[in-house]
C-alpha cells in the first residue's frame, strides 16, 4: 500500500481481464501510450478512457465500478494475478479458458530458454 499511496488505477484488458496499476506504473504505463503514434487511438482509448483511480480503504479494499466489473465477467470467484508492476482481475471461469488455450497452443521459443 505504500508503494502505491493507497491508489490504484483500474482499466479494461483486451484479454477481457481488469488491469490493476499502482499509481506510479500507471503514470508510467500511461506517459507509454501518449508518446505513441495516433494510429493507436482506438487502443489508447480503450485504456485511457476506461480507466478509473480507485482508493485502498482502511480494510485493503477497492471498490471496482459495474461497468469495469461487467467488461470482465466478475461475478463470483475471481483470480488476482501480479504481473510485475501491474496485476490482473480475472473472473476464474474465464482465466480457466483462456489458460487452457495459451497452453495448447505451446511454449514460445523466446520463453524456452528461459523457463525450461
Amino acid at each position: 500500500k505504500a508503494v502505491c499511496e493507497d491508489r490504484l488505477t483500474i482499466t479494461k484488458n483486451p484479454k477481457r481481464c481488469l488491469t490493476i496499476f499502482p499509481r506510479p506504473a500507471w503514470e508510467a504505463f500511461r506517459a507509454r501510450l501518449l508518446a505513441l503514434p495516433m494510429s493507436v487511438d482506438d487502443w489508447r482509448r480503450v485504456y485511457l478512457g476506461s480507466a478509473m483511480d480507485v482508493e485502498i480503504d482502511a480494510s485493503s479494499r477497492v471498490l471496482i465500478a459495474p461497468e469495469l466489473r461487467e467488461w470482465a465477467g466478475l461475478e463470483r470467484d475471481v483470480l488476482f494475478i501480479g504481473m510485475g508492476s501491474r496485476f490482473e482481475l480475472w473472473d476464474k471461469t474465464r482465466h480457466d479458458a483462456h489458460e487452457a488455450t495459451v497452453l495448447a497452443a505451446g511454449l514460445p521459443d523466446v520463453l524456452r530458454d528461459t523457463v525450461m
